[in-house]
C-alpha cells in the first residue's frame, strides 16, 4: 500500500456508515469474518475499528429496519485496502477455512476479493500492485476484470495465520450505484474535485485525486433512473471524504453550492448529497 494516495494533498474516503437489519448479527460478521474490533457500541449502533483509535466502519440498525432494496442507487461496495499481499493471502485462507462465499478479480492495478455482509452490502478486500506497474493510456489507467491467481497469492504464506485486520488497513475506495452519469460526473469533478481516471463504456466511471486508480467508483448497473433507497432499508447511510485542509474543504463547499447542491451542517459536520441521493460527509 502506497500511503501518498491517502494523505495530503489528496482527498480520499475515510469512513463508511451502513444501515443493517440486525445489529447483533452484523457485529458477529464484521468481527468474526472480517476481523474488525468494536470501538464503541450502543443499542442500535456500533463503530468498528482496526487500530482501536478511529472508526473504519459504522453500522446502525434503523427503527424500523428493512431489507436492502433492489435496483436502487446506493452502495455497490465499500473497499477495504490491506497493507500487503501477504495480508490478502492470510484473509483468503481464513475465508476458505470459513467456507465463505467469495468473488475474486485481478484488476491489473490491484488484486481483490468480494463478499457480502448478512444484508447483502457489498464488500471488497484488496491490495494494490505498486503504482509504477500501472498502465496509463490517454490519461486513463488500464483496469480489467481478470481471474485472480489465488494459488499465487496463497504462496505468499510461510506458516503465517490470520489474526484479524492488520494495523495499516484503511478504507481504499467506495463504489456506488447512481441513477445517471452526466450530472454525477459534474458533481464529483467540479463539485468535490475528483478527476476521471477510467471509463467503462457508458455505464461506469472511476474517479480519484493524485492519480490513484480510484477513490470513487460510479455505475448505472442498478438501472438508469434508479431511485434512492429508503431511509429504513439496509445499505449506505453516508460515507466520509477526508480533505487535506479546512481551506480545501471550504473551497469544495463553495463549488458544490455553485452547482446548486445543498450543504447542510449536521452535528458539527458538513453533509451533502450527490444527484442520486447518496450522502457524503465532508471532513478534514
Amino acid at each position: 500500500m502506497e500511503k501518498q494516495f491517502f494523505q495530503a494533498p489528496n482527498t480520499f474516503v475515510g469512513h463508511v456508515e451502513l444501515k443493517v437489519q440486525n445489529l447483533e448479527l452484523s457485529i458477529k460478521f464484521y468481527t468474526e469474518v472480517l476481523g474488525l474490533q468494536i470501538l464503541e457500541q450502543s443499542e442500535r449502533k456500533a463503530a468498528l475499528t482496526v487500530d482501536g483509535k478511529r472508526p473504519l466502519l459504522t453500522i446502525e440498525q434503523p427503527e424500523p429496519a428493512g431489507p436492502k432494496e433492489a435496483n436502487r442507487s446506493g452502495l455497490y461496495h465499500f473497499a477495504i485496502l490491506l497493507p500487503s499481499r501477504l495480508e490478502l493471502a492470510k484473509i483468503l485462507k481464513h475465508f476458505a477455512e470459513q467456507n465463505q462465499k467469495l468473488g475474486a478479480s485481478d484488476h491489473l492495478v490491484s488484486e481483490a476479493l468480494y463478499l457480502n455482509d448478512p444484508d447483502g452490502n457489498g464488500i471488497e478486500i484488496y491490495t494494490d500492485r505498486d503504482s509504477s506497474t500501472w498502465n496509463w493510456q490517454n490519461n486513463e489507467v488500464v483496469m480489467t476484470v481478470d481471474p485472480l491467481d489465488a494459488e499465487d497469492i496463497l504462496a505468499e504464506l510461510d506458516g503465517e495465520s490470520w489474526e484479524g485486520m492488520p494495523e495499516g488497513t484503511i478504507m481504499g475506495h467506495i463504489h456506488l450505484h447512481v441513477s445517471e452519469l452526466q450530472k454525477t460526473e459534474e458533481f464529483y469533478n467540479k463539485g468535490l474535485g475528483f478527476n476521471v481516471v477510467c471509463r467503462f463504456g457508458k455505464q461506469a466511471l472511476f474517479m480519484s485525486t493524485g492519480d490513484y486508480h480510484h477513490h470513487i467508483g460510479l455505475n448505472t448497473w442498478a438501472g438508469v433512473g434508479a431511485p434512492a433507497s429508503s431511509e429504513q432499508s439496509a445499505g449506505l447511510k453516508v460515507f466520509s471524504l477526508v480533505f487535506p485542509s479546512e481551506e480545501a474543504r471550504q473551497e469544495v463547499i463553495e463549488q458544490i453550492q455553485s452547482l446548486e447542491y445543498e450543504v447542510l451542517k449536521e452535528d458539527g459536520s458538513f453533509v451533502t448529497k450527490d444527484p442520486s441521493g447518496n450522502s457524503v460527509k465532508l471532513t478534514i
